[in-house]
């Protein structure tokens, strides 16, 4: 099958074709270079949406709540999920699919996990060309979300058009630590776990960090589907 053929059907919208490229591009296969540079030379780009933080924040529960929200509008969504690797085994729990299991059996969602394999940075190797190739796959949204990151770990804003950046309720007195990274280049930010005590505080300490008092602080529950509709409205 030509490399024309199998960009073809990826940008149509057939998912084994989809699978089997991300695979090839993760093992380094130099036969899925042609097919990628197929994709990438034409079609439309899907808006691209980073969620990143710290562990524990509940990105991939924010997701998955993200998901149903959009979903209820009438777009698809493809997600890739960056998973830590073991420093010792190389291997990845790659748990982001169990969070989001309620879409599996969704066609309008396709979910990607992929480990880190000790890549910095909050993503993979091949997730930037992974990223290009969802972008250009038939969806209307792709959403990335990183290993749970450090305030030196931004190389997501090079790859998405928003970076949202997920906080929990106890990272308040973090914040201002962490000003010269991440805050920097979040565009929309979310304090998640809204029902919990520390809301506030967060709250405050950002407003405090930012230069530019437009810079949308969203508060959610995620759990309960709370602020999702206006997170998806703020980044849309």
């Amino acid at each position: 099958m030509s490399d024309s053929v199998t960009a073809n059907l990826v940008r149509s919208g057939d998912r084994r074709a989809l699978a089997k490229l991300i695979t090839a591009i993760e093992a380094g296969d130099p036969a899925a270079d042609g097919v990628v540079s197929a994709l990438i030379g034409a079609g439309e780009v899907a808006r691209r949406i980073g969620i990143t933080g710290p562990p524990g924040a509940g990105k991939s529960t924010l997701v998955s709540a993200m998901i149903t929200e959009l979903r209820a509008r009438g777009e698809s969504v493809a997600v890739l999920a960056v998973d830590p690797s073991s420093p010792i085994t190389g291997g990845a729990l790659l748990g982001d699919r169990i969070r989001m299991q309620d879409h599996v059996d969704d066609p309008g969602v396709y979910i990607r996990s992929m480990a880190s394999r000790g890549h910095l940075g909050g993503l993979a190797t091949a997730a930037s060309t992974t990223i290009a190739v969802l972008a250009r796959a038939g969806f209307d949204l792709v959403i990335v979300e990183t290993v749970g990151v450090g305030q030196s770990e931004v190389e997501v804003m090079d790859l998405v058009d928003v970076v949202v950046l997920v906080l929990g309720p106890g990272w308040g007195d973090q914040v201002q630590a962490s000003k010269a990274g991440i805050i920097e280049i979040t565009d929309v930010f979310v304090i998640n776990k809204g029902d919990r005590p520390g809301v506030d505080t967060v709250h405050r300490a950002l407003l405090e960090s930012l230069d530019d008092a437009r810079t949308p602080i969203l508060i959610t529950t995620a759990i309960t589907g709370d602020g999702v509709s206006d997170l998806v409205g703020a980044i849309r």
